[in-house]
């Protein structure tokens, strides 16, 4: 249940109405670091692994899931993706049924952060316009190279929630609730957004595919997938602005995400860690 004490040590209520904050990975794919970085790279054919994950942010009164990675059923025609377990199953491990959760954040309209979304049956889906109105206008129709990165069913679904009233569709930068905003950033996608969460070490961001990997926004190497190379380089600066600390940004699909924080317990190594408990 939302705010109670979940499995295994799971997530339970933080105080003051600050959030603990997870990262649970769904899946991972072996890649090349060829495929992660904008522009030449003389290391390009050597291994660098994909990770995959949703974020889970509980507080007193709020259950928050950022992003909803692959549907099962998109994951097992990709070759070589290792799909672990779907977010709401994981989320059922750690007691947080998908119904408890009461705002699904999309950061952006790919796949893999909008395949699960259908599960959370009683959240209000956040989304910017701005992103929105680009998989859904004309430009996208045109820009072949990026069509295989939207998934029609999965925004079909989010139209007809927007028509029933569950979507908040916004222009900007907005507070959700007490103590986690989102903040519109581009370069990654037309609309792409980041969340900023209070806790108790201080706000959290969750960059999700503003910075696929650490060493993009450390190193100032953009993501090769992008709608705008100077939007990404604005939207590193921002989150940097967002986040007190470099400890409290939290890349997209990095692996070492699993490696920079504790997991949240031995059953669940290697899928479940703690941003902030």
């Amino acid at each position: 249940m939302s705010g109670g004490q979940g499995a295994r040590g799971g997530p339970g209520a933080s105080a003051g109405g600050e959030f603990r904050v997870y990262a649970l990975r769904y899946a991972r794919r072996d890649a090349l670091r060829g495929e992660h970085f904008l522009g030449h790279d003389g290391r390009a054919g050597e291994p660098h692994p994909t990770a995959y994950y949703t974020w889970l942010a509980v507080s007193d009164r709020h259950t928050v899931v950022v992003d909803t990675g692959i549907s099962r059923a998109r994951a097992a025609k990709i070759d070589g993706l290792d799909y672990l377990a779907s977010p709401a199953e994981t989320m059922a491990e750690l007691g947080v049924p998908a119904d408890a959760v009461d705002h699904v954040v999309l950061t952006h309209l790919h796949y893999d952060h909008t395949g699960t979304a259908r599960e959370f049956g009683s959240a209000r889906y956040v989304l910017q316009r701005a992103e929105l109105d680009y998989w859904t206008g004309p430009w996208a129709r045109r820009v072949a190279r990026e069509r295989w990165l939207m998934d029609e069913d999965d925004v079909a679904h989010l139209r007809a929630a927007e028509k029933d009233g569950r979507m908040d569709l916004l222009d900007g930068d907005a507070e959700l609730v007490p103590g986690l905003s989102v903040h519109l950033v581009g370069g990654h996608t037309a609309g792409t957004q980041v969340v900023r969460i209070r806790t108790a070490r201080g706000h959290v961001v969750i960059a999700s595919d503003a910075s696929h990997f650490y060493e993009n926004i450390e190193a100032d190497r953009p993501f090769p997938i992008l709608h705008s190379m100077t939007g990404m380089y604005g939207a590193f600066d921002r989150i940097n602005e967002l986040a007190d600390g470099p400890h409290l940004v939290v890349a997209g699909h990095d692996p070492e995400v699993l490696t920079r924080f504790p997991p949240l317990n031995e059953a669940l190594s290697g899928r479940v860690v703690v941003i902030a408990g």
